[in-house]
C-alpha cells in the first residue's frame, strides 16, 4: 500500500470530529488570552484585533466540528454518544457567543475603547472560552469514558 493510500485509509477509518474540534477550543483560549492582554496594554489595540480575528474564527470553526460531531455521533454511536444532547446545546450556545461577539464587534470598531462595553466585550470572549472547555470535557468523556 503507498503512502498516500495509507493517509487516505486512516482519515477514513478514524472519527473526523476529533481533528477539528481543537480549533474552536484553540481559537477561544487565544482569543481569551489576546484580549486579557489588550486589557493590560491599553494602548496595544492590535492585540485586540487579533482577539476578534480568533473569536471569529472560532465562530466559523465551531460550525465545522459541530457538523462533524453530528456525523460521527451518527456513524460510530449510532447516535447515542454520552451526553450528546448536552454537547449540541453547549456547541449552539458557543456559536451564538462567538457570532454575536464577532458582528456586534464588526459593527462597532471601537466596543472595546468604550467604558461602558468594554467589560461586557471581555467576558464574551471568557464565556466562549468555558463554553469551549466543558465541550472538550465532555468528548474527553465519550473517548475516555
Amino acid at each position: 500500500m503507498s503512502f498516500i493510500e495509507r493517509i487516505l485509509n486512516t482519515l477514513t477509518q478514524h472519527p473526523v470530529h476529533p481533528m477539528i474540534v481543537h480549533f474552536p477550543i484553540g481559537l477561544t483560549g487565544a482569543a481569551l488570552f489576546f484580549i486579557i492582554l489588550a486589557l493590560i496594554w491599553r494602548q496595544a489595540k492590535i492585540l485586540e484585533q487579533i482577539a476578534f480575528a480568533n473569536i471569529s474564527l472560532a465562530a466559523v470553526s465551531t460550525v465545522v466540528a459541530a457538523i462533524t460531531g453530528i456525523y460521527d455521533n451518527i456513524s460510530r454511536w449510532d447516535g447515542r454518544a454520552a451526553n450528546y444532547q448536552y454537547k449540541i446545546l453547549l456547541a449552539i450556545l458557543l456559536f451564538l457567543v462567538t457570532t454575536s461577539t464577532s458582528i456586534i464587534r464588526w459593527r462597532r470598531p471601537d466596543l472595546f475603547e468604550q467604558k461602558s462595553t468594554k467589560y461586557l466585550y471581555v467576558g464574551a470572549y471568557a464565556i466562549s472560552f468555558a463554553l469551549a472547555a466543558v465541550l472538550g470535557f465532555l468528548g474527553g468523556i465519550i473517548v475516555f469514558g
